[in-house]
C-alpha cells in the first residue's frame, strides 16, 4: 500500500473529527459520486450536494455539543492509485453514544500531483452501532 496513504487518512480523520468543513472540503473530488441508503430511500449525489450534507452535519454536531467516533474497520488496496476505507462514523452527545450511525465505504484516490481525493462514497445511514462494530470486531482475521 501506498505509503502516504495512512497518513493521510489520519488526517482525513482528524478533519472530519473537529467538523471543519473548509478543510474537508479541500479532500473531496470535484467529481465525486455517491450513494447513500437510509432504510428503503436510495439516493445519489455529487460534490456540492456532499458539502452540504457535510455542512448539515457538523452544524448538527456543534449545534448540539456532539463528538464524532470514527472507527476505521478496514482498508483495501483496489489498485495502484485507488484505497477504499471502511469507516464507522457515530455521535457521542453528553457522553452517551448514539444507537444508530453511519457505515462509509469510502474511496480515495491518489491524483497526479500525489494528493488523495475522496472520488466515491456508498453510505449505510442509520446502521445499528452495537451491530455494526461487535460484528467487525467478531470477523477480525
Amino acid at each position: 500500500m501506498d505509503s502516504t496513504f495512512h497518513p493521510f487518512l489520519n488526517k482525513y480523520l482528524a478533519i472530519w473529527g473537529k467538523s471543519s468543513l473548509q478543510e474537508l472540503k479541500e479532500l473531496i473530488s470535484e467529481n465525486y459520486q455517491a450513494r447513500e441508503i437510509t432504510g428503503k430511500e436510495i439516493i445519489d449525489f455529487g460534490f456540492i450536494e456532499s458539502i452540504e450534507g457535510w455542512e448539515q452535519g457538523f452544524h448538527f454536531v456543534v449545534e448540539n455539543g456532539a463528538e464524532w467516533e470514527l472507527n476505521k474497520l478496514s482498508i483495501i488496496q483496489l489498485n495502484k492509485r485507488e484505497v477504499l476505507a471502511i469507516i464507522f462514523a457515530a455521535l457521542v452527545i453528553n457522553g452517551e453514544r448514539l444507537d444508530n450511525g453511519n457505515l462509509f465505504f469510502q474511496t480515495f484516490r491518489r491524483e497526479i500531483n500525489n494528493d488523495w481525493k475522496l472520488v466515491r462514497s456508498y453510505i449505510e445511514a442509520g446502521a445499528l452501532t452495537d451491530f455494526v462494530l461487535n460484528e467487525w470486531e467478531e470477523n477480525i482475521f
